[in-house]
């Protein structure tokens, strides 16, 4: 079977979950299948990577119209595959338009949702209005569904209710829990200039609204003083939110900050993961957080955010804690202050009993060892394949 996946992101060029994701089962589904990847950005010396620039004529246009340019590209490339599988609304149309001109099925993992992320059109300006409708198009018309967690898969029903629920699948995204494991070196905390003798909180994601820093930068200013904060954030969405968070990061009445702000290696990022008292995923809005499970694969305690996926990754009490949300339609918190109280509350309490912060962290790595395999994924994914072969 050759089988055809489709993304904006594959490595290098990676900056998110999404890229992650296929990065892994890209990796696994070769050991199965005839995999072709298709992605965006410069070209690819892997082989089977094919990668897609935007089209001369679309070099100044709108961002979304620079996105279906390159969909169409990667469609047309579709030729010959017996499926195609793509992964975001960036890629989303370029499965629908191959699936329509050559007559193969079309399977879209849902790794976010556009009509749950409205703060996008301070990013995308009219382009907004043109990538929710390229991915309600897309999802309408798949013949197959993966939402990365049951909270995704309600998400999904209740946002594209002509969808019909049989439609729609759960399949976890995973973890390589030999590459993600505790590195106990100090060389990256070195060239950082981060105390190991001192505990501290570590943050690893994109400067976006989705992923809450501006509520985490809120709450650390209640953080016990003997503590480090480590931010591993960088790729603002917009200018807006850079100078916001900027303003947080310089308002901080406390040393040991440390706001690292270009993309780290992974060695690196595993190292920092390692060493922290704390992981914080403080996300308004996250299908599964794929970043939760690399923390625990370090052995790191998890303190994140009660909201999509994340509980079914993150056992409350037993591999971390979670922090209740009561958001409004545009994931805002209906009560920051609330929220960032009892984000801080929940990071006190592990940061002074690091006895228990440990416990946690050793049982997240072995939830993360028994549940999310790659390998298991990627089993599943090819027997969703096999039920659309004619």
């Amino acid at each position: 079977m050759r089988v055809d996946l489709l993304s904006r992101e594959y490595p290098p060029e990676v900056y998110g979950g999404a890229g992650v994701h296929m990065e892994y089962l890209a990796r696994e589904l070769r050991k199965l299948a005839d995999v072709r990847v298709r992605c965006f950005g410069a070209d690819r010396t892997e082989p089977g990577v094919s990668a897609y620039r935007v089209p001369q004529g679309l070099a100044a246009a709108n961002a979304a119209l620079q996105v279906l340019g390159v969909d169409l590209e990667m469609a047309a490339a579709c030729e010959g595959a017996d499926v195609v599988h793509s992964h975001t609304w960036y890629a989303n149309f370029a499965g629908h338009v191959a699936k329509m001109l050559h007559g193969i099925p079309h399977v879209i993992t849902t790794h976010s949702l556009e009509p749950l992320r409205p703060w996008k059109a301070e990013q995308l300006g009219g382009g907004y209005t043109i990538s929710s409708w390229a991915e309600r198009t897309a999802l309408a018309s798949a013949d197959a569904v993966i939402a990365v967690s049951e909270g995704m898969r309600r998400d999904v029903l209740s946002a594209y209710p002509e969808i019909p629920p049989e439609r729609v699948s759960v399949i976890h995204n995973g973890i390589d829990t030999a590459e993600y494991a505790p590195d106990h070196d100090l060389d990256v905390l070195e060239k950082h200039g981060v105390d190991p003798r001192r505990p501290y909180v570590v943050f690893v994601g994109r400067i976006t609204r989705q992923k809450g820093l501006v509520h985490l930068l809120r709450a650390a200013r209640s953080f016990d003083r003997d503590a480090q904060l480590v931010l591993c954030a960088g790729a603002p969405d917009t200018p807006e939110i850079a100078a916001e968070v900027t303003e947080l990061v310089r308002g901080l009445d406390r040393d040991g900050v440390f706001w690292i702000q270009e993309m780290l290696p992974k060695p690196e990022v595993i190292q920092l993961l390692t060493h922290a008292t704390v992981f914080v995923c403080p996300s308004v809005y996250e299908p599964m957080g794929i970043v939760n499970l690399e923390a625990m694969a370090c052995e790191t305690a998890v303190v994140a955010t009660a909201t999509g996926g994340i509980p079914e990754v993150v056992a409350d009490g037993e591999t971390g804690l979670l922090v209740p949300i009561s958001q409004g339609p545009d994931g805002t918190p209906y009560d920051p202050d609330r929220f960032a109280a009892d984000l801080a509350e929940r990071v006190n309490a592990l940061l002074r009993d690091p006895a228990r912060a440990r416990a946690l962290g050793v049982a997240g790595r072995a939830r993360a060892v028994e549940h999310f395999s790659w390998e298991r994924i990627a089993h599943r994914t090819m027997d969703l394949y096999a039920t659309l072969r004619p």
